[in-house]
C-alpha cells in the first residue's frame, strides 16, 4: 500500500476527497489530511507519503510552495495539484516542477481516480528502475572486486562501448563529498562527464564514480593533469568538493580491476590531500613512512593535571601543523592510532566509566571514517576535553560548600546564577568563595558553569535530533551565536560540527 496525504484548507472539500474514492482498491492508503501547508510539511516529515494531493491555494504555505519543500527532502514523491483558479501561471508552474496533473475544482471523481492509478503504476516503474538500477551497480562491484571470471570482462567492455582487448586506457576513481548532496545533482553531474567523448564513466553508490579514459596516448601526469581539469570544470558548476585517484593505464579490459583497487587505493590520501586534489600513483611514491612523532607524555600530563587549553593546543599543532603533505597515510594512521590508546589507558588508569566516551573500538572506527584531517582532529579534541571534564568530576577532595555549588549548578545550570549571589547564600564573601572554587575546582565558577552547560549541550548534541537553536535554550544560552562561542571555547569545535560526529 502506497501513503497518500491530502491538503485542503477547506474542510468539507477536505472530506469529500476522502470519501469520494475507495482508496484501499486502488492500492493507496490516507495516512495524512491537513488544512494547509505548514501542517501538511509537518505531518510529511514525522511520517514520508508518496503521493500528496494537494491544493494550490492555501494560507500560511500554499501548494507549490510546499512540494518545492517536500521534494528538498525526496524528490520521488508525487504530486497531484488541485485548484478552482483555471489560469495558466499556476499551470505552468505546476509542470515546472514535475507535477502529475493539475486538476480544476469542482473535483472530477473519474479524473482523480485516474490520475492515482497513473501515479502508482510511476511509482512503481520508479521502484523497478532503482532496483535495476541497483543489480547493476551489484555486477559491476563483483567485477571490479575480481570476482568475475576473465572472460565477463568482454560484457562490461560492451556495456561501456570499449574493445575487450587491445585498447589503451586509464581508470580513476572520483570520491566526492556527500554533504548536502542530491541524488538530482549527482545525475547531474555524471551526465556532464558522460558527454566527454573520451570518457566513460560508472557510478559505484554511494559517493564514487569509476572513470575510464581511453586516450591512453599520455603520460601519467598528462593524464592526471586531464583528470585534474574535469574535477575543476564539475567543482565550479556542481558547487561539489571531490577527490580523484588515477590508477595505471591498461590494454585489455580483464585488467580494469587491476587498475580500479589501485586507483582506489589511492582514496586513503584524501586524509590528508583534502577535497579538491587529483592525485597519482608517481606523486604519493616517495611519501615518508617513518612513525610521526607524537609526545606522549606531554600530552598525558596536561590531561591529568586537567590543562585543557594545552592539551588542545597540543593536539591542534600536531594535527595542523606537524603532519606535513609528504607523510604517508599509513604513518598517519598510527599516529592516531597512538593518541586513541593513549587516551583509552587514562580513562582505565583512573576508572573513568563508560558514558559519553568512545571506547576504543569507536574512536578507531571514527579515525578511519574519517574524510580529512580535520575530522580526526575533531575526534581527539571531543573526547580529551570529556576525558579532562570527567577528571574534574572524579576529583572528590571538594569541601562542603564547593560540593553545594557544584550541586546548585548541576540542578539549576539553566538559571542566570553567578558567584555572588551564590556566596549570598552560603553567607560567604564572594572573593574567598571564588578562590577556594578555583584551588579545589582547578577553574573559575564562572568556567565551570559553561563547562557543565556546553557539556549537557554536547550530549544533546550527539544523542538526540534536536535543533542547535532548541539546544541553546534548553542549556541556559537565549542567544544562539553567543552559544556557538561559548561551546567553541569549550571543545575546539562548533557544534554543528560536533553534530557530524553523529555519524562515527
Amino acid at each position: 500500500m502506497k501513503k497518500v496525504m491530502i491538503v485542503e484548507d477547506e474542510e468539507l472539500i477536505l472530506q469529500g476527497i476522502r470519501n469520494i474514492l475507495d482508496w484501499e482498491a486502488l492500492g493507496l492508503e490516507v495516512v495524512h489530511m491537513a488544512h494547509d501547508g505548514v501542517e501538511a510539511l509537518r505531518m510529511w516529515e514525522e511520517e514520508p507519503v508518496q503521493i500528496v494531493v494537494t491544493d494550490i491555494s492555501m494560507p500560511e504555505m500554499d501548494g507549490l510552495t510546499l512540494l518545492r519543500k517536500i521534494r528538498e527532502k525526496e524528490e520521488q514523491v508525487r504530486f497531484i495539484i488541485l485548484t478552482g483558479y483555471d489560469e495558466f501561471g499556476y499551470a505552468r508552474e505546476a509542470v515546472r516542477l514535475d507535477v502529475e496533473n493539475y486538476i480544476l475544482k469542482p473535483i472530477n471523481e473519474e479524473e482523480l481516480e485516474r490520475q492515482l492509478r497513473e501515479t502508482v503504476q510511476k511509482l512503481d516503474e520508479m521502484d523497478k528502475k532503482k532496483i535495476q538500477y541497483i543489480d547493476e551497480k551489484t555486477q559491476w562491484m563483483h567485477f571490479l572486486n575480481g570476482d568475475a571470471k576473465g572472460e565477463e570482462a568482454g560484457r562490461f567492455a560492451e556495456l561501456l562501448d570499449l574493445a575487450a582487448e587491445d585498447g589503451n586506457y586509464h581508470a580513476a576513481v572520483m570520491k566526492w563529498n556527500t554533504e548536502g548532496m542530491k541524488e538530482k545533482k549527482i545525475t547531474d553531474m555524471i551526465l556532464e562527464l558522460k558527454k566527454e567523448s573520451a570518457l566513460r564513466v560508472v557510478h559505484l553508490p554511494p559517493d564514487n564514480l569509476l572513470m575510464i579514459s581511453v586516450d591512453g596516448d599520455r603520460s601519467e601526469e598528462q593524464i592526471r593533469e586531464y583528470f585534474a581539469e574535469l574535477q575543476n570544470q564539475i567543482e565550479s558548476s556542481f558547487n561539489i568538493m571531490t577527490f580523484i585517484g588515477v590508477g595505471p593505464s591498461f590494454q585489455n579490459f580483464v585488467q580494469l580491476p587491476e587498475a580500479y583497487q589501485s586507483a582506489r587505493k589511492l582514496q586513503k590520501y584524501l586524509i590528508i590531500e583534502g577535497y579538491g586534489s587529483c592525485i597519482s600513483r608517481s606523486q604519493i611514491g616517495n611519501r615518508r613512512t617513518e612513525d610521526i612523532r607524537i609526545d606522549e607524555a606531554q600530552l598525558r600530563k596536561s590531561i591529568l593535571k586537567k590543562e585543557k587549553e594545552a592539551a588542545m593546543d597540543y593536539i591542534e599543532d600536531l594535527f595542523i601543523n606537524n603532519i606535513r603533505k609528504d607523510a604517508s597515510a599509513g604513518s598517519l594512521y598510527q599516529a592516531a592510532l597512538k593518541m586513541a590508546i593513549l587516551l583509552e589507558d587514562i580513562k582505565k588508569e583512573y576508572k573513568l566509566e563508560s558514558g559519553s566516551f568512545h571506547d576504543l573500538a569507536e574512536l578507531i572506527e571514527t579515525i578511519f571514517r574519517a574524510d580529512d584531517i580535520l575530522g580526526i582532529k575533531t575526534a581527539f579534541i571531543s573526547e580529551t576535553a570529556e576525558i579532562i571534564e570527567r577528571l574534574h568530576e572524579e576529583d572528590s577532595q571538594y569541601t562542603p560548600v564547593v560540593r553545594q555549588i557544584i550541586a546548585e549548578v548541576q540542578n539549576n545550570y539553566k538559571e542566570d546564577m553567578n558567584l555572588k549571589t551564590l556566596a549570598y547564600k552560603y553567607h560567604m564573601n564572594a572573593s574567598y568563595l571564588g578562590q577556594i572554587f578555583q584551588k579545589e575546582v582547578g577553574c573559575s565558577f564562572a568556567q565551570y558553569l559553561s563547562n557543565t552547560k556546553n557539556g549537557i549541550a554536547k550530549d544533546l548534541i550527539l544523542n538526540t535530533n534536536m535543533k542547535i537553536n532548541d539546544i541553546a535554550k534548553q542549556v541556559g544560552y537565549p542567544d544562539t551565536s553567543y552559544f556557538y562561542r561559548k561551546f567553541k571555547q569549550c571543545y575546539g569545535v562548533s557544534p554543528a560540527s560536533l553534530r557530524e560526529m553523529k555519524k562515527y
